[in-house]
Parts: C-alpha cells; sequence; structure tokens
C-alpha cells in the first residue's frame, strides 16, 4: 500500500509539473498580446499629469516627480547619447559620428534628425546632455497615436495633458515613430521595418501578427532601466547562451536562438544548418513583403535640379514613391527584395569620416565581417543599399554636406558651401574639391519572418544559380562541382553499370546453358 502510494504521489507530482510548463509555454505565448492593456496604475488619477503643459519638458518634470530614476537611466542609453564605442574594433559610433548613404551624416543637420532623439532642444553641438527635463518621455511612452514630435517643435497644440494621462508600455507604433522611418522617410533604411508593422498579418510577419501572437518590439528587444537590447553596431550574429529563460541568462531575447533553442526543427537534416546558417537566412526569404517598397538607391549625384521657374520639384512612380527629388537626388525603390548573403561574425567596420577612401571603387559605409574560416560566423541575409554621395575629392574622405536650414543645401542647392559648412561644424578638414563616389551600406536582416509554408526550400541554396551563388569558403552540393570529383562519380557509376551488365549476361549465358544439358 505504502508503495502504492508513492506511485500515486509521484504521478500526481509529475502531472502538475507537466501541467504547469504548459501554462508556462501558453502564457509565454498570450503574454506579448494582453501585457499593453495590463497597468499598475492610472494616469489619468495623477493631479500632476491634468497640466496645463505648453512645452514637453514640463511634461517630463511632471513624470519624474514618480518616476525619479528614469532620466538617468534614460541618459546611460545609446537612444540618448547617439554614440557608441566598439570595444573590439576601437570605433567611435553612433549617429553623431558615422556617415550612412541615405541623409548621410548628423553633425551640422542635427537640428532636422533630432526630431527622432528621446530628448527635447537639440540644435546644435552647446546641448546640455546632463539635463534630466529634456528627456522626452512621451515619444516612446504615447499611446494615442497622436504625438507627433515635429508638431510639437512647430509649437502646434498636441494637448500634452491628455498625452500624458495615457502613456503606457512602448508598441509597434511608439517604437515605429522613428524605426518605420528612418533614413528621411517609410521604408528608406531598413529592408525589414516599415509602417506595415503597426498592424502586420502573418505573411508580413509571423510573430508580430496582430491577429495572432502579436508580439510588440519589446517582446524581443527586452528593456532592463530603458537599456533595449539589440544593437545595429554589435549585432548577435550567433546566439552563445541558447534559450533564455525567464529570470536567468542575460534577459535578451534580440535572437532566434532565444526562444527556439539549435535544433528547433523536426527534420534533423535542417538542424544540421544551424551552426553555419543563421535562421533569418530561410524564414526571412524576402524583405519589403508588406504595403511598403524599400529605397535601394539613393544617387545625391544629381540633386540640385530645379523647374524653368528655377523652383524644386520632385517625381512619382506609378506605384506612388518617389524617384526624384531636387532636395536629394534619384531614388530606385523595390519590394519583396531577394536579400543579399554575407558570412557575418557579429562585428562590424564603419568608415568614418577621418577615413582615407579610393573613390576608384565602390566604398563600403559598413562591412560585416567573418567568413567560412570563423567558426563564430554564419551566412545571414542583408538588404544592401547603394547610392552616391559627396566626397572630398582632395582628401579622398567621405564628406559631410550640411542639408537643413536656411543656409543648407535644401535650401541653397549648393554643393561648395553645403560641404563646406558640414564639415566646418564636424571638425574635419576640407580640400575645397569634392566629387561624388559610389557606395553601399549593409542592413542584416532580423524581422519579416515569414510563416513556416514560406521558407526557403532546400533548392532554393542548392543549385546552380541558388541564392547563395555569392558565398565562398564552403563547398555546397548542388551548387558546387569538382572536376576530378565528378569525372570519379561518373567513372564509379559506368562501373557499376558494366559490373550489372556482364553480371547480368553471365546469368543468361550460364541459365541457358545449365538449360541445354538439362
Amino acid at each position: 500500500m505504502t508503495t502504492f502510494l508513492k506511485k500515486t504521489r509521484s504521478s500526481i507530482i509529475f502531472c502538475c509539473l507537466l501541467l504547469s510548463t504548459a501554462v508556462l509555454a501558453l502564457s509565454l505565448t498570450i503574454a506579448p498580446a494582453q501585457a499593453a492593456k495590463q497597468t499598475t496604475a492610472d494616469h489619468q488619477k495623477f493631479d500632476v499629469l491634468k497640466g496645463p503643459f505648453k512645452v514637453g519638458p514640463q511634461v517630463t518634470k511632471a513624470c519624474l516627480s514618480c518616476h525619479t530614476e528614469a532620466a538617468k537611466q534614460v541618459h546611460k542609453t545609446k537612444h540618448w547619447t547617439w554614440q557608441f564605442e566598439n570595444k573590439k574594433t576601437g570605433q567611435l559610433l553612433g549617429k553623431r559620428n558615422v556617415i550612412n548613404n541615405f541623409c548621410i551624416s548628423t553633425q551640422s543637420n542635427i537640428a532636422g534628425c533630432s526630431t527622432c532623439h528621446v530628448g527635447y532642444g537639440w540644435k546644435n553641438k552647446t546641448y546640455d546632455f546632463t539635463v534630466e527635463e529634456n528627456v522626452d518621455c512621451l515619444v516612446c511612452h504615447d499611446r494615442t497615436g497622436v504625438y507627433d514630435k515635429k508638431k510639437l517643435r512647430e509649437g502646434k497644440d498636441l494637448n500634452l495633458a491628455k498625452i500624458a494621462q495615457n502613456v503606457g508600455r512602448t508598441s509597434r507604433t511608439s517604437c515605429g515613430a522613428c524605426h518605420f522611418k528612418g533614413g528621411g522617410g517609410k521604408a528608406v533604411k531598413h529592408g525589414d521595418l516599415d509602417p506595415s508593422f503597426e498592424a502586420p498579418d502573418a505573411f508580413v510577419d509571423v510573430h508580430m501578427d496582430a491577429d495572432g501572437l502579436n508580439f510588440s518590439c519589446s517582446t524581443c528587444h527586452t528593456t532592463d532601466a530603458h537599456m533595449v537590447t539589440g544593437s545595429r553596431y554589435t549585432p548577435k550574429a550567433k546566439d552563445v547562451s541558447g534559450i533564455d529563460v525567464p529570470g536567468k541568462g542575460d534577459g535578451s531575447r534580440a535572437t532566434c536562438v532565444s526562444c527556439h533553442g539549435e535544433r528547433p526543427m523536426k527534420d534533423e537534416k535542417l538542424n544540421d544548418h544551424t551552426d553555419r546558417v543563421a535562421c533569418q537566412t530561410c524564414h526571412i526569404p524576402n524583405f519589403a513583403r508588406g504595403d511598403y517598397a524599400s529605397k535601394m538607391w539613393w544617387d545625391w549625384s544629381t540633386a540640385g535640379k530645379l523647374t524653368d521657374k528655377g523652383t524644386p520639384f520632385s517625381t512619382l512612380d506609378q506605384a506612388g514613391n518617389e524617384i526624384y527629388n531636387s532636395k536629394k537626388g534619384d531614388f530606385k525603390w523595390q519590394r519583396d527584395v531577394i536579400p543579399e548573403y554575407r558570412w557575418f561574425n557579429g562585428e562590424v567596420q564603419y568608415t568614418l569620416p577621418s577615413d582615407k577612401i579610393d573613390p576608384t571603387k565602390i566604398v563600403e559605409i559598413n562591412r560585416f565581417l567573418g567568413s567560412a574560416d570563423d567558426p563564430d560566423s554564419l551566412i545571414w541575409p542583408i538588404k544592401l543599399m547603394r547610392g552616391k554621395q559627396p566626397y572630398d575629392s582632395g582628401n579622398k574622405t567621405l564628406a559631410m554636406p550640411h542639408t537643413v536650414g536656411k543656409d543648407g543645401f535644401w535650401k541653397t542647392f549648393d554643393w561648395q558651401s553645403a560641404i563646406t559648412k558640414g564639415m566646418e561644424v564636424a571638425d574635419q578638414p576640407y580640400s575645397g574639391k569634392f566629387g561624388f563616389v559610389e557606395t553601399e551600406m549593409s542592413w542584416p536582416m532580423a524581422h519579416m519572418v515569414a510563416p513556416a509554408k514560406e521558407a526557403l526550400g532546400c533548392e532554393d541554396c542548392h543549385a546552380k544559380n541558388g541564392r547563395l551563388g555569392d558565398i565562398d569558403g564552403i563547398y555546397l552540393p548542388g551548387r558546387d562541382s569538382n572536376k576530378w570529383l565528378d569525372m570519379g562519380g561518373f567513372g564509379i557509376l559506368a562501373l557499376t553499370v558494366l559490373g550489372v551488365g556482364f553480371h547480368g549476361a553471365l546469368r543468361f549465358f550460364f541459365n541457358k546453358r545449365n538449360g541445354k544439358e538439362a
């Protein structure tokens, strides 16, 4: 009887553990859809948020009366500093220091670029990054959908009190206010982020499907003390910690493996690919999958054309995409783009303002490091943004033109003055001579994860004209061939055929002879 009770108790305990595991798994699945609706406070009941507020810092002061440490935390983040030191490469990066091939540089254009800064009042180099009330709480925590920083700068009435009383967790919309429109417009910079993500379906992204899992950005990009996981300067090319159990590890879900593990598929042959191929390579078959084409080419060299009346103009294609703008030059857009593929180990090398370039070659604004010989490297999908931009032809460095304001290129259409002004503000030497050079910039694909049925099949890569044609350092069956190996294979096949034929002939001969003797 005692043995029976022990076995029964063990069975009950096992069933309880199994049930609790199932509940935990279910909670992790449905929590993202519910998290935005749950809160511990009704901000409409706080008198301090009833205003009236004339400017943003007044709202922040009210927020800080309760959230006393929030501004100090924000001040330590890249969202605030726009600066980051890559300790592996020794490069000082961040928006304040790098050059890109869309809007080019922020240094002299900060009055316009800082519309996407998480602070108020940043217009020039004299900005005080230590003032706590300069932190913009609403840009991330607005839940009304009406907060518009540009309108606020222009002095338009946004009813700040109402917005302040309706703050909450970050959302796809609040994150997307900047990240869906980075680079000067919708789907310009990123190939896998655009306004389609405000309410995507499963085809656009299986995790963020508004009618499915309904992930928010923070579901994967987890946050601690306002530090958001994930970085384009030091992205995680390969997960090193495995499944991220809540309460353990580094709290980061910014990799696929963090949730799915190293061998997530039922087919073990497919699982054998995970040590060399990033999950995204198969599961993001195309980017720009939603309602927006992605900008793939930006040619600044054609900017400055005016009408007969001397006024700037723009031209749209049949889909409504801008293909020419007097301020910015020519553009090319594309939808459902097949990514390009690179070996990537998580290290990114940037071409900085002081770095010498070779104008006879395509200049890599950034370069993804990695190789087949590097065990930390995986094959990754990327968007390769291409274009032409100004450079200092005397010093052989990339130029940083001044574009915004009355004295910027967008008003004067004078490249010489724009480059002179921009380089001066950036404390960079300028020879007085400029030209235009072709550039390219790499962006890793991590969003727009397709449903499993849309993932790549074997033939997409293992073929003569497959997707991985530019991937070197490995022998890829179906794509590659070896003269001697092929000759050996055909030789073995020929010998096999001959052997079978000879064997059959012998059997026929002996059977016939034995039949005659009988």
